[in-house]
């Protein structure tokens, strides 16, 4: 029973825990649910076995280009295409792709590209929302892909991995709530750092400049001063927040920490990746998914190229190219890549034809009517492509894809009904996805590539 006094009590007793344990402690107390209701159980909810365990989702934070990717027009004049007017040829016959690509065009036989994305809107939070839920906005926040997956896979269905079961690589894209009405209890947990860098300074998991000395000097502080948790060694309530120190230190000093490490990676493996913060990422990614973690994105940013476009795709793409093309080839020889998608698209993608004028001087702006997304791996076919936009790239062709149809495709691969109850904590009837919720651009779930 809660008294007055016991509430003081968990107050300071919260409040030291807080302090010595950081984000880590948090974190674990967020997901495993000392502060967060949990929802109810979810049932056993599948259309078919589930052909994928987890999903990397490479966030083109900003909108990429399709003309400069996945969907080249070197016909349509340097109006549209630029100086980047080459298009290569891939690994699979009749499939080219930009000129910038070409460790991602000998692996084409691993992924499909869908050329005929479309949802019409080109505002960075409400494309976000749009690609990332499935869902056009409402007055109810709904939850993104990363959040349901960790509903159905995650600590409710036996996840047991200390490591909370959605990571961001590196930082939250801030455009909406992930979790939306799941609550904090779904949201990611952001890495912060950057694991091109030794060490990678994981937030609340390693703490630049503090030695591990110090930190358990802080536990042993912790113990001294927790006269509250001597006078009631019985308190369940307290024995949770033990057990979470427990986990949260066990991620500071033990095997978890080791997962964020790549210090005992081969050279050529992160050589192989790129020294750079994306391709370690990509990396670092590989050995989440490794480990059992079911959801993980990576979110790569500075793709909003509304200046100067082609001198930012002369630095990124090949740093793009190489951080991707080297983990779809390690999940593949680690024999990971059939239980793993992997997803690659932005909130939209950016306009056909050039700015060229002041102050642009050769940039692309939003564009929501046609861009492309990539899908690989998790019962996801490869060497095919998806639908086709015009001869310049301005406007789906054939086979509109929304993003709801791909999200529903995801979803019957990882063995979640998409037409299902969505368990929260709040009671909301709501289904996983409402198919039925203004899809009129797209021709449904992707059956031609599943």
């Amino acid at each position: 029973m809660s008294t007055p006094q016991a509430d003081r009590m968990m107050t300071r007793r919260a409040t030291l825990k807080h302090g010595l344990l950081g984000a880590a402690g948090l974190a674990l107390l967020d997901h495993q649910g000392v502060w967060a209701q949990s929802p109810t159980r979810p049932a056993h909810s599948t259309t078919k076995p589930a052909k994928a365990k987890s999903v990397i989702q490479i966030w083109m934070w900003g909108g990429p280009s399709h003309l400069d990717t996945f969907d080249p027009k070197p016909d349509a004049g340097p109006d549209y295409c630029g100086p980047l007017n080459k298009p290569i040829a891939t690994n699979v016959d009749g499939i080219r792709i930009g000129e910038l690509l070409p460790k991602l065009a000998q692996q084409a036989d691993k992924y499909s590209v869908i050329r005929s994305m479309t949802h019409g809107v080109n505002g960075h939070e409400t494309a976000s929302y749009m690609v990332q839920t499935g869902r056009k906005p409402d007055r109810l926040v709904y939850p993104c892909v990363g959040a349901v997956v960790s509903v159905f896979k995650g600590y409710d269905r036996g996840y047991k991995g200390l490591v909370p079961p959605y990571i961001v690589l590196t930082e939250p894209q801030g455009r909406f709530s992930e979790a939306g009405f799941l609550g904090q209890r779904y949201k990611p947990f952001a890495t912060g750092g950057d694991p091109n860098k030794s060490p990678f300074v994981v937030e609340g998991i390693v703490a630049e400049g503090i030695s591990d000395e110090r930190q358990r000097s802080r536990r042993e502080l912790l113990h001294r001063l927790d006269s509250l948790g001597h006078a009631m060694p019985a308190s369940e309530q307290f024995k949770q927040f033990d057990r979470c120190e427990e986990n949260a230190y066990g991620l500071m000093f033990g095997e978890t920490r080791k997962l964020f490490d790549l210090s005992g990676e081969k050279d050529e493996i992160r050589e192989r990746y790129g020294r750079t913060t994306f391709g370690q990422s990509c990396l670092m990614a590989c050995r989440l998914v490794e480990s059992g973690v079911p959801y993980v994105t990576i979110n790569y940013k500075g793709w909003d190229t509304h200046k100067q476009h082609f001198e930012t795709m002369r630095r990124r793409l090949p740093e793009m190219d190489q951080g991707m093309a080297a983990l779809l080839q390690d999940l593949s020889d680690r024999g990971l890549l059939d239980s793993t998608i992997v997803w690659w698209s932005g909130e939209f993608g950016r306009t056909p034809k050039v700015q060229w004028e002041a102050p642009w001087n050769g940039g692309r702006g939003h564009y929501g009517n046609c861009f492309c997304a990539v899908v690989a791996g998790g019962g996801f076919k490869g060497g095919c492509v998806v639908g086709a936009s015009d001869a310049k790239g301005e406007e789906v062709a054939n086979r509109p894809v929304d993003p709801q149809d791909l999200i529903r495709s995801m979803y019957e691969l990882l063995g979640i009904d998409p037409d299902g109850p969505l368990p929260n904590s709040r009671g909301l009837a709501v289904q996983v996805l409402a198919a039925a919720e203004g899809n009129v651009r797209g021709g449904g779930p992707l059956r031609e590539v599943m």
